[in-house]
């Protein structure tokens, strides 16, 4: 079994493009889970809750954020094409069944569950791409060459060239769900524990305990009597009376019980880490607070949904456009979205960066999708100089290397 992904010597995945059982037998051998271990994947590991949040929170992030077509101009400047077709076509219906939301969203979903990453069919007609098509896992495979690692694509077994494939694959040759298969599947085994104690064996609140023998009528006496003095909620803190020298034992939790909650905070924590998304955003508010869940959520960000965004976004220009076409355009998932909650710091930072010239109103203005307006290209502090309402108006220098005006013409007489 190969351990290290770097230096393949052999193909380093093939499926069988018939096979529909993904998560079953397969599946594990696939991920080379070992026989009798608790590692769990597919399907399985998403009915883990922490897993599925996880997946959810980085996939779903991914999609929300705006798709742009930046053009590049020959001076360096780049400005968004709003009628490139790929554009208009990812902000809206990849095929008749499917929008671009929900393409990146499945796409980023795949490559954090299966080894294989996210694939999808590009439909193109004279050299025009004219729909996407997510394909089921089964129908659609990749295999890798085992020198140079090119891929091979297939769809329902017919061999299909890169350009019509656009693949979004993480690090390594494993997906982040195989790669904490054990962790994802210890959590897994301690829910259905859990679960189990409840249907089948879960812990009285007390017990009566008695010196002397009651045999079955007394106990069912007993049993009766209880149940008529303190069963509902209208009768929840009566004094309880006991004959016979009978005890009453409230139950608690022991070491093991409060071993075993302990336990179960730290495998989300595990898969938290396999995934690099912060606990707090998956509700582990254990150790939360308003200043760390807000460096954690920056953290977020930056470490885990940034990696992803650049990947989707060199993988979606690989294969939406052409290598000319990738030498002006490029395809931008806009990140400003992530930072609209904090109006007032939003605010505070483009009012400083126009103070400081570094952008202009009408650059800033389209950071929150508004038009522009007459004037407001030109860089200027609105805090100093002409820009103060009721101040005398600059002189350019080319006002004051102009020659004065004649006398007649200042007195507007002819000659």
């Amino acid at each position: 079994m190969k351990l290290w992904p770097f230096t393949p010597t052999e193909p380093i995945e093939k499926r069988d493009a018939n096979v529909a059982d993904e998560d079953g037998v397969l599946a594990a051998l696939w991920s080379g889970l070992a026989t009798g271990s608790v590692a769990i994947s597919g399907a399985a590991a998403l009915r883990v809750p922490a897993v599925a949040s996880c997946v959810r929170v980085i996939s779903e992030a991914a999609a929300s954020l705006p798709v742009r077509i930046m053009e590049r101009a020959a001076d360096g400047t780049e400005a968004e094409d709003l009628d490139h077709p790929i554009g208009v076509m990812l902000r809206g219906d990849v095929n008749p069944w499917t929008s671009g939301f929900d393409l990146i969203r499945d796409l980023t979903a795949d490559a954090l569950t299966r080894d294989w990453g996210g694939l999808a069919f590009i439909n193109r007609i004279g050299g025009e791409v004219r729909e996407i098509v997510r394909y089921q896992a089964s129908l659609i495979s990749v295999e890798y060459d085992s020198k140079t690692g090119e891929p091979r694509y297939r769809i329902e077994g017919m061999s299909r060239r890169s350009s019509e494939i656009l693949h979004v694959r993480g690090p390594f040759d494993r997906s982040p769900l195989t790669l904490a298969a054990e962790a994802i599947g210890a959590a897994r085994v301690m829910e259905s524990h859990a679960s189990s104690l409840f249907k089948n064996g879960a812990r009285p609140g007390g017990v009566i305990q008695s010196p002397k023998p009651l045999g079955d009528d007394g106990v069912k006496k007993m049993i009766k009597a209880w149940r008529l003095a303190h069963d509902g909620a209208e009768k929840t803190g009566k004094t309880a009376i006991l004959w016979d020298g009978a005890t009453f034992e409230q139950m608690m939790l022991n070491s093991v019980d409060s071993q075993f909650l302990e336990l179960r905070t730290f495998q989300i924590l595990e898969i938290c880490r396999a995934f690099r998304v912060p606990p707090s955003m998956v509700f582990e508010l254990d150790r939360a607070t308003w200043s760390n869940s807000e460096q954690m959520g920056r953290e977020f960000l930056i470490y885990c949904l940034e990696p992803w965004l650049r990947t989707l976004e060199t993988s979606l220009a690989r294969a939406l456009l052409t290598r000319e076409e990738r030498q002006r355009f490029r395809i931008l998932l806009d990140r400003d979205d992530l930072t609209r909650a904090d109006l007032t710091a939003r605010a505070t930072a483009i009012s400083s960066l126009i103070s400081a010239k570094v952008l202009n109103p009408n650059e800033a203005r389209s950071w929150l999708d508004l038009a522009p307006y007459a004037g407001g290209d030109e860089f200027m502090n609105p805090h100093t100089g002409s820009s103060q309402s009721g101040s005398t108006p600059a002189v350019t220098p080319e006002a004051q290397a102009a020659p004065p005006a004649p006398a007649d013409q200042e007195s507007g007489n002819d000659a």
